[in-house]
């Protein structure tokens, strides 16, 4: 009995993660919704509620920017996708844990925002979420009967998805053995768009 069957429509698998990812983003925010109620009974000014929780406000923004960023590639990934394999829907799954889970460490970052195993403990999680993303495009590249493409994926978006795991597998270490760098190793990931440009146009030419 094969592993795949072209009956299972893809779009199934995409709105319900689509549906998690969302709920997901949501919880995100309701950290600062508690924080308004609890500084209007300390008699906090309007502008304190902002200046005396800024790490937690940097948090949700960051964590929003991540999982954005990944619902991105996610979409992008699986455009490419005509029917779901054992293997790519628990790798989803998988994926989907580590976007529920981000709101956990998130306000710890804002709670603990010094703390190295928070910082780790953060950096891991999002590791271990575009490793599954990596998966996942892998899976879409070299099975035929889960990609559309014969061929399998680009070289650049297989190249790009890889990359990102790898630069975090940096941060993540650099977090860990440098625990002043702290959250700033994050930074690296910008490396991710220079490193398309750098080879996109040898990708076109092939």
């Amino acid at each position: 009995m094969s592993a795949v069957s072209t009956s299972r429509d893809p779009d199934r698998l995409v709105l319900f993660t689509d549906a998690v990812v969302a709920i997901a983003i949501t919880l995100l925010v309701l950290p600062l919704v508690d924080i308004v109620s609890e500084s209007a009974a300390e008699h906090h000014t309007s502008m304190e509620v902002i200046t005396e929780h800024r790490p937690q406000i940097f948090s949700f923004l960051l964590s929003f920017a991540v999982i954005a960023l990944y619902w991105l590639t996610h979409h992008r990934i699986f455009e490419n996708v005509k029917a779901y394999s054992r293997s790519l829907t628990l790798w989803n799954l998988l994926w989907l844990l580590t976007i529920v889970v981000l709101p956990f460490p998130t306000e710890m970052v804002g709670l603990f925002s010094d703390d190295v195993f928070t910082t780790l403990f953060y950096i891991g999680t999002i590791l271990v979420s575009s490793v599954c993303l990596g998966a996942m495009t892998l899976i879409i590249h070299g099975d035929p009967e889960v990609g559309r493409e014969p061929k399998g994926l680009t070289a650049l978006t297989v190249i790009s998805a890889l990359a990102s795991a790898a630069l975090l597998v940096v941060a993540f270490l650099l977090s860990w053995l440098v625990p002043a760098v702290s959250y700033y190793s994050l930074l690296l990931l910008l490396l991710n768009p220079v490193i398309d440009r750098v080879l996109r146009p040898r990708a076109a030419s092939q």
